[in-house]
């Protein structure tokens, strides 16, 4: 029986430092990843995946299909002209419905969409949406004051508009200039219109 020498020895200990080293390594990198995960998970729970660190709002995309609809404005003349859709998330609606108000980081979607009349069998002169959109309006609920210096939040919101042409981009400088004058008459219900959004209320049956 052949005996271990002392640098078989040495050489199987180093092995087996190696391999310990490189689990040890990949433990450390797993958790590494888990943290990340987890924290960005928490923070989007949290308050909002469309607002980042800066505090700079983002559209949504898709959510036509992956929100609520609230509800809807017809203006018929004017530069805001058409169908005014409004949309927020699933759980947004069940938590105001709870409760009388929206919750932290609630998303509202409002998109502007022109419109055409036509004689049906259900009258004439009846409006439909047409599938071009004009603008969106996006506004996100913080009840945190998270980003006190920043000029697109105050008031408990963030405030956004996003043009067709560069749909990424907030164009809105200032909130205050660019979007508050049209809901100062919506003041006592936090700055949203919600009487034209039937969703946010108990279905009759």
């Amino acid at each position: 029986m052949l005996l271990p020498t002392s640098t078989n020895i040495s050489l199987i200990f180093e092995r087996v430092h190696m391999i310990f080293k490189n689990k040890l390594l990949t433990f450390i990198v797993s958790l590494a990843i888990l943290f990340s995960a987890n924290f960005a998970l928490a923070a989007s729970k949290s308050f909002s995946l469309y607002v980042d660190q800066q505090g700079n709002i983002t559209l949504p995309k898709d959510f036509r299909l992956k929100m609520v609809h609230l509800g809807s404005w017809f203006v018929p003349q004017g530069d805001a002209s058409g169908f005014h859709d409004v949309y927020t998330e699933k759980s947004s609606a069940e938590f105001y419905r709870k409760t009388g108000a929206f919750p932290d980081g609630a998303t509202i979607i409002k998109e502007l969409r022109p419109s055409k009349s036509s004689n049906y069998t259900t009258g004439t002169g009846v409006s439909y949406p047409l599938e071009s959109v004009k603008q969106w309006f996006v506004m996100i609920k913080d009840n945190k004051s998270r980003f006190k210096d920043h000029e697109n939040w105050g008031l408990g919101w963030g405030w956004a508009l996003f043009k067709t042409d560069a749909p990424s981009v907030n164009v809105s400088s200032n909130y205050k200039a660019d979007c508050l004058a049209c809901h100062m008459p919506a003041k006592k219900t936090d700055w949203i219109y919600t009487e034209a959004y039937p969703t946010l209320s108990e279905p009759l049956h």
